[in-house]
């Protein structure tokens, strides 16, 4: 007992109370602004909230050790609210107004418990709980309109990813399972989350907010989702003439660019050290195809080219289905990594390299900054990444041609042979320098 009143002397201190009472107004303040406009008054606000704060502070104090006095004070506060909640409901009725929620109530709570929080856990808690709560009660209005604008398979889809994030993952054997890759099914999940993440990110903004952002917008977030697929929309359209050729030009280079910043932010989630040693190449790339973009940009405005709205279908990165076949694909890259190395050697891998640069490169990239390979110069892995990016380019210059006719597309298909050939620059100096 000595040592909780030790502690408590310790956290109580001027300090603490006057952070207190600033807390609770400020929550009161937003609390009044929410709810004093309406005809029926919720309890609460800038003089409740700070009385409710220093009662559940004074009540924790009477009893220390198990907090049963403070415990009955809010049995009492929640009895009150409850009470009051009935007669809202009654009221709602009689008026045919909507109930509302139980926003009002569970504001009051927060009040009480702030007290004994400030006080006793560090003063970022404290601070930080409240300024959620009051951006919760600011953005109530910008809030209700998201989730009416989400559909329901969204939201299952992301229900059952955080599932399979924050429990399955957790619980994920860290040994590898095999003596031929150090692999690890951790690993291999944790690969899965972190690229489907990145991409669900461009979905989102993508889909929500692509019509702020015109083509720019379309370009930048379809390159970080996948630039191989957004080549292959933007040749489409360019093919129907929905699109001019110099926008056309324009925005295949920039979706290109993008690609090495999602390569750097992949990397750089799993290998520190091998991002601090692609960085320059990778963002000397990124400059080098974001100066060609611009360069394209101003072209296309010289010639009062209209900056129209593409729109790039996406699937939901967080489906299940994407989410096991990236697995899939992760598994069968290592393994064929491991054993192009094993049997021969970097040439086998540089080959493996190329090879996947006519798919998906993500599943690669993450397999080798994830060291699945035993005993990688990290040259080799460097150069592999290059060699599977600059083939990447290669089948979107393919794909640029095909979909949309060597006519409009010598432009953007030579410039991504340019970038793949300068992308095999550093395999071709570690190979033979």
């Amino acid at each position: 007992m000595d040592s909780v009143n030790l502690a408590l002397s310790s956290a109580i201190n001027p300090q603490n109370l006057l952070l207190l009472l600033g807390l609770s107004f400020f929550l009161g303040l937003a609390y009044e602004d929410l709810y004093g406009r309406g005809q029926l008054h919720h309890p609460g606000g800038v003089r409740t909230f700070p009385l409710l704060s220093m009662s559940g502070v004074c009540l924790f104090l009477l009893e220390p050790r198990y907090g049963l006095v403070f415990a009955a004070g809010l049995i009492i506060l929640g009895l009150w609210l409850l009470a009051y909640y009935q007669y809202h409901l009654r009221h709602s009725a009689r008026n045919e107004e909507s109930a509302g929620g139980l926003v009002a109530l569970t504001s009051n709570l927060l009040a009480y418990l702030l007290g004994p929080i400030t006080v006793l856990e560090s003063s970022w808690f404290a601070i930080g709980l409240t300024v959620s709560t009051v951006l919760f009660l600011g953005a109530r209005d910008r809030l209700h309109d998201i989730a009416r604008q989400v559909p329901t398979d969204e939201i299952t889809a992301t229900g059952k990813f955080l599932i399979l994030t924050g429990i399955i993952l957790p619980l994920l054997p860290n040994t590898p399972v095999t003596s031929f890759t150090s692999m690890t099914p951790y690993q291999v999940w944790l690969a899965v989350v972190v690229v489907s993440g990145i991409s669900y990110a461009s979905y989102l903004i993508q889909r929500y907010k692509s019509e702020q952002g015109g083509i720019w917008l379309t370009s930048i977030l379809g390159g970080i989702y996948s630039s191989t697929i957004t080549t292959v929309v933007l040749a489409r359209h360019a093919k129907a003439k929905r699109i001019n050729p110099e926008m056309f030009h324009f925005s295949v280079i920039l979706s290109t660019s993008m690609v090495y910043i999602r390569l750097l932010v992949i990397i750089l989630a799993f290998n520190l050290s091998l991002a601090k040693q692609m960085s320059v190449t990778l963002m000397g790339l990124f400059l080098a195809s974001l100066v060609m973009a611009l360069f394209l940009y101003g072209k296309s405005h010289s010639k009062k080219s209209q900056d129209k709205k593409i729109i790039v279908t996406q699937k939901n990165p967080l489906e299940l289905v994407p989410a096991l076949i990236f697995a899939i694909l992760f598994v069968v890259v290592s393994v064929a990594s491991a054993w192009a190395k094993k049997n021969y050697g970097d040439m086998g891998l540089y080959t493996l390299a190329a090879i996947v640069g006519v798919s998906d490169i993500s599943p690669f990239v993450v397999s080798l900054a994830q060291d699945s390979v035993y005993g990688l110069n990290p040259k080799v892995v460097s150069a592999s990444i290059l060699i599977a990016a600059s083939f990447n380019n290669l089948l979107k210059a393919i794909y640029t041609a095909a979909f949309a006719g060597w006519r409009i597309s010598l432009i953007p298909v030579f410039l991504l042979v340019f970038l793949a050939i300068v992308g095999f620059i550093q395999p071709l100096w570690d190979l033979w320098g």
